[in-house]
């Protein structure tokens, strides 16, 4: 029931869009049509089935094969989630109906979430501030671990590895229910080495570095996950509580940060898996209340949650610039408490379905550790939001919906705790100002949905928004991880979005194909610019705003044939231009270049279902850069999948592997974390996963 009412209020405002369900049950006729005819923007939904037999490391290289989404690797055992070239803040990961809410804007962490707990994952492409607020500008990851066990005892256990990095993990979740009331829990554990790449030396500002059995140095990890929940499901009423908490340790490329290697008397060549200085850790608890009531007409839902995000950095203390060499090893430490409610109601009413809701939410952040680089924040923000779906005909269907919203940021003062000379007077230097800023924003969204035999066509025009976050005001400091000096612009407006994109698809059940382009246009994009000055030996990126223009489309094509064969193609290409600022007429920074996947694949039927893929990845030369960038040319791999499921009496044994780069071809991601010191991507690399389920 739960399922149900999520699907329906996800596609009520038309952000669920031509939601294509891969790997999972196959509906046909009216029933495909009906689910097309939801809503009115582009999306792809897996199911636990495709996030199992496709795994590939981390959640979000899993779902990477999808038009239009890409991963950002973070070293080896992480990565972020880039759709349509967005990321960070311009990007809303919500987990069971609630918001994520980490520190989502560094580049060198990933998503702070148990990957093996996630039943159901939907990809929502293009601005979902509709319902999500603020950052849904670029599109929503939208993650469901919410499965009610349907028997007083049933669990997973799952063991998996990588060849590359040396991983080994084992999940295992466990539920059960009793009456009315059902349990569910898990746990993960993951640890994993240094990362091979197919070079012998890297080079970094002019220094030539040598790798040690083409290992880049200090990149092993950790990570262990655990999750609860328990609940009370009546006919028409339904409530659970869930708890989880995710911690990950992992290690900065040694020779980078500073030059650990150069300066540092550690060993870092003694041991792939040891993780000495510099290296981070993250712990992610959160506490999440859900409850809904269904009526006859009218339905109710309702959230609270609480999240605290700790993340602390360490590195070897060095005095740089006018800072001493200071105390310990604690270089910074973020303390992120988030507090969010929200209730929904939908309602029918003749032709009509109507959703309207209220959300609110309350940050606070406090910092820690001798370096510097965000202030001290609190942030408030409430929204409201009200939607339609009017449905014509059964195969024309309009969706329709508005949305205003409130915020408010409070940047607190910071001064160095050492002094420096300013006007031949030592002074303790003001980093950050104390500062309050208010936003409102007004957005707005309208689609229609059109099907006829075969063919189906959607449309859908709309407004987005977003808030400048703390470190866009405030950032002040070095950021090693990323090679450079941020500084931050206490005057930027918030950005807004003004979206217009199509779907026009076709499915005989043989040959089907589907094109979906987009127009994105923003007054006031936000973004680091970087300058020809330097700061503390670093390049000076300070933040802006400019008109930049976005378009471009996501292709796809299968041809089923000889009942168990399929041949597939798919490809996307993105064009952005800065109309105004400094850098007009450059693209945008580490803008994805074209990229095309061309695949064979072979489903089979014994005792189980299962598959066999071969995929090759072609992704073309991106000139289009903005300095210091670098031009990264183009590229192919070829990469092998495969998945089965067996039956044993009451038991469901599943097999997977996937094999990337077979041909162990060197290679450089043009968005990837280490491109601007040279560093290619991990070479050939096999992952495995044995699964069983009772």
């Amino acid at each position: 029931m739960i399922s149900n009412i999520v699907t329906a209020v996800i596609a009520l405002c038309g952000v669920a869009d031509t939601t294509k369900t891969l790997e999972t049950v196959t509906v046909s006729g009216h029933q495909q049509h009906e689910y097309q005819m939801r809503s009115s923007q582009s999306s792809v939904q897996v199911n636990r089935d495709y996030i199992s037999s496709h795994f590939a490391g981390s959640l979000m290289q899993t779902l990477e094969g999808i038009p239009g989404v890409k991963a950002m690797s973070v070293g080896s055992g992480q990565s972020k989630p880039i759709i349509r070239g967005l990321g960070f803040n311009r990007l809303v990961v919500s987990e069971d109906h609630v918001k994520h809410e980490g520190q989502q804007w560094g580049d060198d962490h990933g998503l702070e979430i148990d990957q093996f707990a996630v039943d159901r994952a939907e990809i929502i492409k293009g601005p979902g501030a509709l319902l999500y607020g603020s950052d849904a500008i670029g599109g929503v990851l939208s993650l469901q671990s919410n499965y009610v066990p349907a028997n007083p005892i049933e669990g997973r256990v799952q063991l998996f590895g990588r060849t590359n990095n040396s991983q080994i993990g084992v999940s295992a979740q466990l539920g059960g229910l009793h009456g009315r009331f059902f349990f569910r829990l898990g746990g993960t554990f993951i640890d994993y080495a240094d990362y091979k790449v197919p070079t012998d030396s890297i080079q970094y500002y002019s220094y030539q570095i040598r790798l040690k059995d083409r290992c880049l140095r200090n990149t092993a990890g950790s990570e262990r996950d655990g999750n609860l929940m328990v609940g009370y499901m009546g006919n028409r009423f339904h409530t659970d509580l869930r708890i989880s908490d995710s911690y990950a340790k992992s290690g900065f490329f040694a020779d980078a940060h500073g030059l650990e290697v150069r300066l540092s008397g550690i060993d870092y060549d003694r041991s792939r898996r040891d993780i000495d200085l510099p290296y981070q850790w993250v712990n992610h608890l959160k506490v999440l209340s859900h409850t809904t009531w269904q009526g006859d007409h009218l339905s109710v839902e309702g959230n609270l949650a609480y999240q605290n995000n700790l993340r602390e950095e360490h590195s070897e203390p060095v005095s740089h610039g006018y800072m001493p060499k200071p105390d310990g090893t604690k270089e910074r430490r973020f303390n992120k408490s988030t507090f969010t409610a929200s209730v929904l109601l939908r309602g029918e009413w003749k032709k009509h379905e109507l959703q309207g809701g209220l959300s609110g939410e309350f940050q606070h952040n406090r910092r820690g550790g001798w370096g510097f680089i965000i202030p001290d924040f609190e942030t408030g923000s409430f929204g409201l939001y009200l939607c339609d779906r009017y449905v014509l005909r059964e195969n024309l269907v309009l969706n329709a919906g508005v949305r205003y919203d409130y915020a408010q940021t409070h940047i607190r003062s910071y001064s160095d705790w050492f002094e420096t000379p300013v006007d031949d007077v030592p002074t303790y230097k003001e980093r950050s100002a104390d500062m309050r800023r208010h936003f409102n924003s007004f957005t707005w969204s309208a689609g229609v949905n059109y099907v006829k035999r075969h063919w189906l066509v959607k449309a859908n025009v709309g407004k987005s928004f977003r808030m400048p976050i703390p470190k866009e005001l405030g950032a002040d400091g070095i950021n090693y991880h990323i090679f450079r000096y941020e500084r931050g612009n206490p005057d930027l407006n918030p950005e807004e979005s003004y979206q217009v994109d199509a779907t026009i698809g076709w499915n005989n059940g043989v040959v089907e194909f589907q094109v979906e382009p987009y127009l994105n246009y923003f007054p006031n994009y936000i973004y680091l610019n970087p300058t020809p000055r330097y700061v503390e030996g670093l390049q000076l990126y300070h933040y802006t705003q400019a008109r930049v223009l976005r378009c471009g489309l996501e292709a796809q094509a299968a041809w089923h044939f000889l009942k168990h064969w399929e041949l597939s193609a798919q490809g996307e290409y993105l064009y952005a231009r800065q109309k105004s600022g400094e850098k007009k007429g450059y693209t945008l920074p580490f803008s994805t270049p074209w990229s095309v996947d061309a695949g064979l694949k072979y489903s089979f039927d014994w005792k189980g279902e299962g598959f066999v893929s071969l995929n090759a990845h072609i992704v073309g030369r991106q000139d289009e850069i903005v300095p210091p960038e670098k031009p990264t040319p183009g590229y192919w791999t070829l990469n092998l999948s495969a998945g089965k499921y067996f039956m044993l009496w009451r038991t469901k044994l599943s097999l997977a592997f996937h094999a990337d780069n077979l041909l162990n071809r060197r290679y450089y991601d043009h968005t990837s974390y280490y491109r601007l010191i040279d560093v290619p991507e991990p070479g050939r690399n096999f992952s495995m996963k044995l699964g069983l389920e009772f």
